[in-house]
């Protein structure tokens, strides 16, 4: 039996029924599984309400078609230009949401950007899938409001715009601004909002319609359980962990840590050797530099900036730790980064 709540009634009338008409603007290098799993039940809920009570359209920048992150190039229906002037006639969207993925640190188009203020000032509804925050952010939509974005890019994004308030979770809903952390997170995002328009049993539907057993809520973690993630079950060593990646900025002495899980040093450091197959000490660090990898790789701060958002006291420090790792310099890391990005444009 799906547990769902929502808070609007269940059944609506043919005349009153709810009507959106959604514009997706799509952004090169998009996710496609966050696309899709957006699209898709608004597909099902009309099916199941037996009315077209959701419509769409694709829109790129200059109405051309658009590849995604797997290579597939997806037509659109319309250009910026054409929805710039669709938001003052009869085609004006109810929602605007930006699909993205890959390279959207890179994306600087302040035509786009001042298209999503405008579709803000208009009242329109606007949203972002995966990494669309950076675009909304960008755009100067995200001060003070609460978005969520993918876990990979939220140490970038929380370093580039931190009047943010960006979180891991699944999906947020905050006023008109609707985020969701892509992959198939965007499915519940959309459940949701076919919840608030028709209800639970509609939602119910389109979920037997897609083989899921529930729609997950925005609380929903993105991450699996440490536990699951790293095959490690001594509740000891997972709360350790947790403090450890709760604490990269300022590294906690492995003492203070010992002190709040109720253990003493020597013990934290056998358990660890047990289940991690090395020292506190040396897995703290690791987890540090794959911030910092992340960092480097998601956001424009410069290496010193890194390595200070990731506790190290020196760029020296830093760099010969994550060369002894990596096999590589943070400067190498960045370089190949973006020629990386650059044959990828050109491809």
């Amino acid at each position: 039996m799906l547990a769902v709540r929502f808070g609007r009634k269940a059944q609506l009338t043919r005349d009153d029924a709810v009507r959106r008409l959604i514009v997706f603007f799509m952004v090169p290098d998009f996710t496609m599984i966050a696309f899709a799993t957006a699209l898709e039940p608004l597909r099902a809920a009309n099916r199941m309400l037996g009315h077209n009570r959701y419509r769409w359209r694709l829109a790129s920048i200059d109405g051309r078609p658009v590849r995604a992150s797997n290579g597939v190039e997806c037509t659109v229906d319309t250009s910026l230009d054409d929805e710039r002037r669709n938001l003052a006639g009869s085609n004006r969207p109810s929602m605007v949401i930006v699909c993205s993925g890959l390279n959207i640190e890179n994306y600087h188009q302040k035509s786009v950007f001042g298209f999503l203020r405008e579709v803000n000032s208009r009242r329109v509804a606007i949203g972002g899938l995966c990494t669309g925050a950076y675009a909304l952010a960008r755009a100067g939509l995200l001060s003070g409001r609460r978005c969520v974005i993918h876990w990979e890019n939220l140490p970038g994004f929380a370093e580039a715009f931190p009047t943010a308030n960006a979180s891991a979770d699944l999906f947020e809903v905050d006023h008109n601004i609707y985020t969701c952390a892509g992959g198939t997170a965007a499915l519940d995002m959309m459940l949701q909002l076919i919840g608030d328009d028709f209800g639970e049993s509609v939602v119910n539907r389109v979920c037997e319609q897609l083989l899921t057993d529930r729609a997950r809520g925005p609380g929903d973690r993105q991450r699996l359980p440490l536990r699951a993630r790293l095959g490690v079950h001594n509740p000891k060593v997972l709360t350790t962990i947790e403090l450890m990646e709760a604490n990269l900025a300022e590294p906690l002495p492995l003492v203070d840590i010992a002190n709040h899980v109720g253990l003493s040093r020597r013990q934290i450091e056998r358990l660890f050797e047990k289940e991690m197959g090395r020292a506190p000490a040396r897995y703290y660090l690791e987890i540090r530099l794959d911030r910092a990898r992340h960092l480097l790789m998601q956001s424009s701060l410069s290496v010193i900036e890194v390595a200070v958002a990731c506790g190290f006291v020196s760029a020296s420090h830093f760099a010969k730790c994550y060369r002894e790792l990596y096999a590589r310099s943070p400067q190498q890391e960045r370089g190949e980064r973006k020629q990386l990005v650059f044959l990828d444009k050109d491809a």
